[in-house]
């Protein structure tokens, strides 16, 4: 392709601004360039806690946002990960100290299906019967919070620390405890998402008994 044919390409282009939901104060993530409006939508942009809170502290925590909609030069987005940095991860690991994880998919009150991956670091090596009964508290607790919370709500209990304090709370009475963090929150599903698959399981549950009534 020629020069003069890319800066044609180029100038048929435009920018649109991409920002965060109402949630992140729908702070600016960035900027991405598409030719037509449905071009936009789809696209991921990630970007760090700490740049959306001007806290370089939270640098260590990743949020990555899906554009969902289109405006005249602004493309709007939804949360969908939560994600610490295998750097930090890596940081948090000592030798001779357990590393307990959990992996749980809940739906929260408004019926997003989403999965949840605490982590515990104990001060030294726990045995299997107390690294089981901390994970039983990851469980409980998670569980727990999505039963009382809107998505919104659940994802702040996690940017806040608010979900990690409470595993913590409860786990190092087990076996103490260094640190408890969320090290990674995906959204698997969204309402409608969750409510079609409802329908299509009832649906196949009533062609069995169909069936079996024939038989």
């Amino acid at each position: 392709m020629s020069e003069r044919s890319v800066s044609k390409s180029r100038e048929q282009k435009r920018w649109y601004t991409v920002l965060a939901p109402e949630q992140f104060d729908r702070q600016e993530l960035g900027e991405t360039l598409a030719e037509e409006p449905d071009q936009v939508v789809g696209r991921t942009i990630t970007t760090t806690l700490g740049e959306l809170t001007g806290d370089s502290g939270a640098n260590n925590t990743k949020l990555t946002f899906k554009i969902t909609d289109v405006g005249s030069d602004a493309a709007y987005t939804e949360f969908i990960t939560y994600e610490l940095t295998r750097d930090y991860l890596r940081s948090l690991v000592r030798r001779g100290a357990s590393k307990v994880e959990a992996s749980i998919t809940v739906l929260t009150t408004d019926d997003y299906r989403i999965r949840v991956q605490p982590v515990a670091l104990t001060t030294k090596k726990a045995d299997r019967s107390q690294e089981k009964a901390i994970r039983r508290v990851m469980i409980d607790k998670v569980h727990a919070a999505a039963e009382e919370r809107t998505f919104e709500a659940f994802v702040d209990a996690i940017v806040e620390g608010n979900l990690s304090s409470a595993i913590y709370g409860e786990a190092k009475l087990i076996y103490p405890l260094r640190r408890v963090e969320v090290q990674k929150l995906t959204l698997e599903a969204r309402p409608r998402e969750v409510a079609a698959e409802e329908e299509a399981s009832v649906d196949v549950d009533a062609d069995e008994v169909a069936v079996d009534a024939d038989e």
